[in-house]
């Protein structure tokens, strides 16, 4: 904020010829306000007006013509710049001049803006407010002219308010910060009455809103306060409820640890009894463990002497029995030696050949699953796969996803698999046949999780083999004669396992096997 009570010395020598220069419709409108303001009493501006009235009406008296009415006009022009604020201008007043004044800057020619502005006057009028503002108050104090052209301005602005203070009078319903903000800049008599009175009654209205929110603040305060002290009464009748509970808990906790003391002290009581039965105890089993001992080694020495003279006996009796058995192995020597005498003598052969031997059949041992179904059953027909797990030692090879897409190909292959091993494992379970099932393993990419069931041997194929060849490397590691049945509706496969000896069935045989079941 500017001082403009800095001191008349500098501004006070200019101003005169300024003001006749530059500004005479300003002091002629300024005589205007004089006299009619010197009817108002009971003000510093009115006696001053009245007073510059009487010099007015004097001066006619002793001169004549224009030039005596131009002088006096200079004189009042001069007696009104001679006013000075008696503090700084009030801050409100002071931003709103500066307002004003940086409004008014970008409408005046280059050659009436101040030097140290002129770098401002192409700024917007709130950047000009806001960079400019101390230079826009400097100058509105020390540059009398540009003040009188933002006055122009501002008398184009707000006429009425303009001719009001130049008539003397403040308009009642004006803010009184606009009001002051004219008198600085237009300088009528009396104006820095009215910049005084505009800080003090915004003073005065700053003070009644601080004490209007004080007294808001006081009364809210109060009312927390009643409230606070309510809630601490609350608060105080809970803790006194809340300490009598405490004390009846205490109360009850004492009693509860002297019963707790007492019965401590009876089982110390009953403690110290039993340790000493306890002692006694341990003395009695310790004697009866010593007695026990003796006794142990008593019954050990006599086993001792049992156990000697239990194997004199059975030597006695192993002797006894030699003699025996000799005389029985040497009359049977004695009967064979006859036997062989009467073969030699009579010249017969040895027999190799007994009558059963000479029935047509198969025998168990070499019989082959291709010696079965010679009655003519059908190739899908279930009781055909049941008379070749009927043969001692028989070995099922299955070809899984042969069998698997034969029956159920739009399951997928996870759900195939636990379908066909399933059936295989009751199969194995009723039939009590070996038996294997192979899958096709070359493309899988990560290894298969499961678990096989009981009695049902699961292989896949490796890397690079397919299932074919798996099935024939387990036909070809099965010895010379065992029974091997493969299942699977792949000619080549049928074809390969045949030459290997093995007996190859279709897919459907075990489907229907397997849905009989």
């Amino acid at each position: 904020m500017v001082d403009t009570a800095r001191g008349p010395a500098e501004p006070q020598g200019r101003p005169p010829a300024v003001d006749q220069a530059g500004a005479v419709p300003v002091a002629g409108a300024a005589h205007g306000p004089e006299t009619e303001s010197a009817g108002q009493p009971g003000t510093d501006g009115g006696a001053r007006v009245t007073e510059a009235a009487g010099a007015e009406a004097a001066e006619p008296a002793e001169a004549t013509g224009a030039d005596s009415a131009e002088s006096a006009g200079a004189e009042e022009a001069e007696s009104a710049d001679v006013e000075q604020l008696d503090r700084p201008l009030p801050e409100g007043v002071r931003r709103r001049v500066v307002g004003i004044a940086a409004d008014a800057l970008g409408g005046l020619p280059a050659v009436d803006v101040p030097a140290s502005l002129r770098q401002y006057a192409k700024f917007t009028p709130a950047r000009r407010a806001k960079y400019a503002g101390t230079a826009l108050a400097a100058a509105l104090e020390s540059e009398p002219l540009f003040r009188l052209r933002i006055a122009d301005r501002l008398r184009l602005g707000q006429p009425d308010l303009v001719r009001a203070l130049e008539a003397g009078s403040v308009p009642g319903a004006a803010d009184p910060m606009d009001v002051a903000a004219a008198a600085y800049l237009l300088r009528p008599v009396g104006w820095a009455r009215l910049v005084a009175e505009a800080g003090e009654q915004v003073e005065r209205a700053g003070a009644e809103g601080a004490a209007a929110e004080a007294a808001r603040l006081v009364e809210k305060l109060q009312e927390e306060l009643t409230e606070v002290r309510s809630q601490a009464r609350a608060d105080l009748d809970r803790q006194r409820a809340e300490a009598e509970g405490v004390r009846r808990e205490a109360e009850s906790l004492r009693k509860r640890v002297r019963s707790l003391e007492s019965d401590t002290r009876r089982a110390q009581a009953e403690a110290r009894k039993l340790q000493v039965e306890l002692d006694a105890a341990r003395a009695a089993a310790a004697t009866e463990r010593s007695a026990a001992e003796g006794e142990a080694r008593r019954l050990r020495h006599r086993i001792a002497e049992l156990e000697t003279a239990l194997e004199a006996g059975r030597r006695s009796a192993r002797e006894g029995r030699s003699v025996e058995d000799m005389r029985l192995r040497l009359l049977l020597d004695s009967v064979l030696q006859s036997a062989q005498g009467l073969q030699r003598e009579l010249a017969l052969p040895v027999s190799q050949i007994r009558p059963a031997d000479l029935v047509d059949a198969v025998v168990p041992d070499s019989a082959s699953p291709n010696d079965v179904a010679r009655r003519g059953l059908a190739e899908d027909d279930p009781a055909l796969l049941d008379q070749l797990l009927a043969i001692p030692q028989v070995h099922l090879v299955v070809d899984g996803y042969n069998v698997t897409k034969t029956g159920y190909p739009a399951l997928p292959l996870e759900q195939q698999r636990i379908r066909l091993l399933g059936g295989l494992a009751m199969l194995a379970q009723r039939t009590q046949a070996e038996v294997t099932c192979v899958f096709d393993g070359q493309d899988l990419d990560v290894p298969v999780i499961m678990a096989p069931p009981r009695g049902v041997r699961v292989r896949f194929s490796r890397t690079g083999e397919t299932a074919d060849e798996l099935i024939r490397r387990l036909v070809r590691a099965e010895p010379q004669g065992r029974p091997v049945v493969v299942v699977s509706a792949d000619k080549e496969v049928a074809d390969g396992v045949r030459k290997a000896g093995a007996r190859p069935v279709a897919s459907v045989l075990l489907l229907n096997r397997l849905s009989r079941s």
